[in-house]
């Protein structure tokens, strides 16, 4: 089958064709898979890309070796592989336990020409980054799912394996720690109140 066409398939029929000896269709689904799970990766460990790069080769590896048994319908492949990686991630900083270095977050892509505009970016990464490895485990997790990759709450109740309310619950609490942090840094992160920037 040509690769374009891989590319219109499901993920569930990617995976049980990759079962049946598809070698092609592992490729089409790492491809649009796998930036999603190194993505959550760096974000719950914290920027640690190559840390990431082995979280997300191990959820991958993990996909692959239940592939045989992948039962269609029953969960979203993309549903069972987020829980993975954040499994794996937790494990990783519960052995770490010492925050990651705040040099080791990229610097964000940035096509604005001023350096000013380049260093301010970095600066706001770096410190939603620095807050949200202050946030406990569960807390951070529910933010990234919700806040940063745009999931549904009960999407992130099934990732999580828990209910939908206590979804709600850590995001709000998770999100208020998260204004707390930050709101002393509102100035130098070039954020200002609506009345300042009227008056």
């Amino acid at each position: 089958m040509p690769y374009d066409a891989m590319t219109e398939r499901s993920d569930d029929d990617l995976l049980a064709a990759y079962a049946a000896g598809d070698a092609q269709a592992s490729r089409a689904l790492t491809l649009r898979l796998g930036p999603r799970v190194f993505a959550h990766a760096l974000r719950m460990l914290g920027g640690d890309r190559a840390e990431a790069e082995d979280v997300a080769q191990d959820a991958l590896m993990k996909l692959w070796r239940i592939a045989p048994d992948w039962r269609p319908g029953e969960a979203q492949v993309t549903t069972w592989l987020y829980r993975v990686t954040a499994n794996l991630c937790i494990d990783r900083m519960r052995k770490r336990r010492t925050g990651p270095a705040l040099d080791a977050i990229p610097e964000p892509v940035d096509e604005t020409p001023s350096a000013a505009a380049a260093m301010l970016t970095r600066a706001r990464a770096e410190a939603l980054q620095d807050a949200l490895n202050q946030l406990p485990e569960r807390q951070r997790q529910a933010v990234i799912l919700r806040h940063i990759e745009g999931l549904s709450n009960p999407e992130i109740a099934q990732i999580m394996d828990i209910g939908p309310r206590a979804v709600e619950s850590l995001t709000a609490r998770g999100k208020r720690m998260l204004e707390a942090l930050l709101s002393g840094r509102r100035e130098d992160l070039g954020f200002e109140d609506d009345d300042d920037a009227q008056g």
